[in-house]
């Protein structure tokens, strides 16, 4: 039996499984010429028109640009720029609506032309006398991409660097209405076939494998006369059928290889390029031509004249529409793209970008839209049609259920979104809608999975280089730690370090706060503070006892007794105390010299055996009250003495008294009486020395003695001042009576 390659070279085809046969109506188009479109108004350029991401602008809004010059660098390898398909001025750099079925904005530059169509400096390359390296810079610097429809970076592809074994050039073009790759191999097959001896060059393949599908003999036929020179280019028609032009499905027809799931073709030896690809490689690198237009179909029965045209990249849809005489229709329909992969246009102004191959401007007659969703009958229809032996029926279910899991395991990636399970559908179901909006959410899913384990990664290596600082740290610490430990080993200091570890550890300990001792302790402190107090309040009423016992005794006559404990234990109070005394006794010697002057100066009165003042019959009333007043009090004070005492101090005739004990305690108790009554006796004296002779009221020197003698002591001892001013107070009073009844 044949090997793979002789079959292939033998011109062997292999099917696929499932496919349509949809009207092909190519016949408006493909038999016309290619058409150049006029330069528009105005060219809008979207900054990113592949697969990747954009790059970075080179230019600013008012600038004036050249043909073939770069508006975006290619900073990034899945950064492919784009050109200035024209002269003239940058208008603005604005978002502006997308050739995309969501039809969101995009940071778009707008390009006013000039007219002039003035090209920038070229410079062609000779493929082969260059290395690889130049060619695929040169390819990406041109800004080419897929122009089948996917738009994946060429200089990717073209740059492998596995061993390929077939590259495909893909010219089926099975999708109804398109005819722009036909109509290009028709007029340009020399150049498609030196762009595919350039990817040879960069690929080095065992052969070259074009696909054509049998609707396109013309193009075939120009496609093999190209190729004749060509050792191992085969050209290859395969039945017309839809979609044989999907990118597994061609290599499963030409070399019946299956690329397994989640892989690519380059992984079972295989590179696929579409021939408009081919042909802008061989305009790059021989013209230094970048992509700057392609060829679109513009077909539809509300067009007077449907053709191909060749259309400046940025042009709007509106401008080749116009070309082709267009007739708009109530609740008209826009579709860029085929009848089965194509979406429907939401303005006219979307420019014609680098996977632009077709602009369908149909009828409702010729293009229904679709009727109202209806439940699926589960005919299995729709598994039948599909090429990639999927099971649309459950991706729709799963799809409705946004799960992902089952989405996966029913392998939704391999969907290449084809349109023929809508087609068959008899429930009229929009399934490829479905699955379009379930691979967003799940690519969605994949973005934020890959930054939160980016995120994870990144926050486990600034953890790892954490730790890893602090271990350096910690061995650096301990290293010098034992540095200076072996180094006061040395000296000797280890004795003083421990020392002053010892001294600082102690110091901590007495300046530990409150609440971090035992509860034992803060007690027992309480205690001890509590007795401390008690004693001192003790020791200071015991001296006070003692004070006022030696001023009594002091101003009784006695000598003062200090005891030797008080004197030891408080040598400052007993200074203190010694000093009250001896001021007391001053006092008192002043006070019995002046008592002494007053019992001179008054005359002896007649007195009872009872030392009671004689009052005749002719006394004054007033005096006679005052007298039986002091004998009432002499009575009371005397009755008071005898019940403390039980004994008594007869008064002398002189006036003078044996003061008992008793009454110097009485009159301690209440200084101020005895003070009032010291006052009154000096006042009584006073008046029996002015009496007249009469022989009216007198009171007696002894009665005025005793009053004058009931404790004087204690009124100095207690407050010398208030006795002095009362007794002062007293004689004013007397002298004021006196004065009155003189007169």
């Amino acid at each position: 039996m044949p090997g793979l390659f002789q079959q292939i070279q033998a011109g062997k085809l292999w099917d696929f499984h499932g496919g349509i046969h949809p009207p092909g109506r190519k016949e408006q188009t493909n038999q016309k010429p290619i058409a150049v479109l006029p330069i528009p108004d105005r060219l809008y350029l979207p900054l990113r028109q592949h697969i990747g991401v954009a790059g970075q602008l080179l230019v600013r809004v008012g600038e004036r640009v050249l043909k073939g010059q770069q508006l975006t660098g290619a900073d990034n390898s899945m950064a492919v720029p784009i050109h200035a398909p024209t002269s003239g001025t940058v208008l603005n750099i604005t978002p502006h609506t997308s050739p995309h079925p969501s039809a969101l904005p995009e940071l778009t530059l707008v390009l006013e032309p000039d007219g002039l169509d003035e090209w920038r400096q070229r410079e062609p390359l000779n493929f082969l006398t260059c290395d690889n390296m130049t060619l695929l810079s040169r390819i990406q610097d041109s800004g080419i991409a897929g122009m089948g429809g996917a738009g994946f970076p060429t200089h990717i592809k073209a740059g492998l660097t596995q061993p390929v074994d077939y590259l495909i050039i893909n010219a089926v073009e099975c999708e109804p209405y398109i005819s722009a790759d036909d109509l290009l191999m028709q007029e340009a097959a020399t150049t498609i076939v030196k762009g595919i001896d350039i990817l040879c060059r960069l690929l080095n393949p065992k052969a070259v494998l074009i696909g054509i599908e049998d609707d396109k003999p013309i193009a075939a036929a120009a496609m093999m006369a190209a190729c004749s020179q060509r050792e191992h280019y085969y050209v290859r028609i395969v039945p017309t059928k839809y979609p044989s032009g999907g990118e597994k499905q061609l290599i499963q027809l030409l070399t019946n290889k299956e690329v397994p799931n989640g892989r690519r073709p380059a992984d079972i030896g295989i590179v696929m390029q579409n021939v408009g690809t081919a042909f802008a490689i061989a305009q790059a690198v021989l013209d230094d031509h970048p992509l700057l237009s392609r060829i679109v179909t513009v077909a539809g029965d509300t067009l007077n004249q449907p053709q191909n045209v060749l259309a400046l990249l940025g042009t709007p849809v509106s401008a080749l529409l116009d070309a082709c005489g267009f007739q708009s229709q109530p609740q008209q329909r826009v579709i860029m793209g085929g009848p089965m992969m194509g979406f429907t246009l939401p303005d006219l102004s979307v420019p014609v970008v680098k996977t632009t191959n077709c602009v369908l401007a149909p009828t409702a007659q010729e293009l229904p839209a679709a009727s109202t969703e209806m439940d699926c009958i589960r005919c299995s229809a729709c598994a039948d049609a599909c090429p990639a032996s999927l099971l649309p029926q459950q991706l729709l279910w799963y799809s409705k259920a946004k799960d992902s899991d089952k989405l996966n395991e029913y392998n939704l990636a391999d969907c290449i979104e084809c349109g023929a399970c809508a087609y068959v559908c008899p429930s009229e179901i929009p399934l490829v809608q479905y699955y379009r909006v379930a691979k967003a959410d799940i690519r969605e899913q994949q973005r934020e999975a890959l930054k939160a384990e980016q995120a994870k990664a990144r926050f486990e290596a600034r953890n790892a280089r954490l730790e890893q600082e602090k271990q350096e740290r910690q061995q650096r610490n301990q290293q010098l730690a034992a540095a200076r430990q072996q180094q006061q080993l040395a000296s000797g200091a280890n004795t003083a370090v421990a020392d002053a570890l010892a001294r600082i550890k102690a110091k901590q300990a007495q300046a530990a706060p409150a609440d971090e001792r035992s509860k034992e302790q803060i007690l027992a402190e309480r205690e001890l503070k509590k007795q401390q107090a008690r004693a001192h309040q003790q020791q200071k009423a015991q001296q006070q006892k003692e004070q006022q016992q030696n001023a009594q005794q002091q101003a009784a006559g006695q000598p003062e007794q200090m005891p030797a404990a008080t004197v030891n234990t408080d040598s400052k109070a007993a200074a203190v105390a010694a000093a009250i005394a001896r001021a007391q006794a001053k006092k008192a010697a002043q006070a019995t010299e002046q008592h002494a002057t007053e019992q001179q100066v008054m005359p002896a009165p007649g007195t009872d055996k009872n030392n009671e003042a004689v009052v005749s019959a002719e006394t004054d009333p007033r005096k006679a009250a005052i007298a039986a007043a002091i004998a009432r009090a002499k009575a009371k004070q005397q009755a008071q003495t005898e019940n403390e005492n039980d004994t008594s101090a007869p008064l002398t005739t002189a006036g003078a008294v044996n003061k008992p004990a008793a009454v110097s305690d009485a009159a301690a108790e209440d200084p101020r009486k005895a003070a009032v009554a010291a006052a009154l006796a000096r006042a009584k004296a006073k008046k029996q020395a002015n009496v007249e002779p009469s022989g009216q009221t007198a009171v007696s020197a002894t009665d005025a003695a005793v009053a004058d003698a009931v404790v004087p002591e204690a009124v100095v001892t207690e407050d010398p001042r208030k006795a002095a001013i009362a007794a002062a107070i007293a004689r004013a009073k007397a002298r004021k009576q006196a004065d009155s009844e003189n007169s």
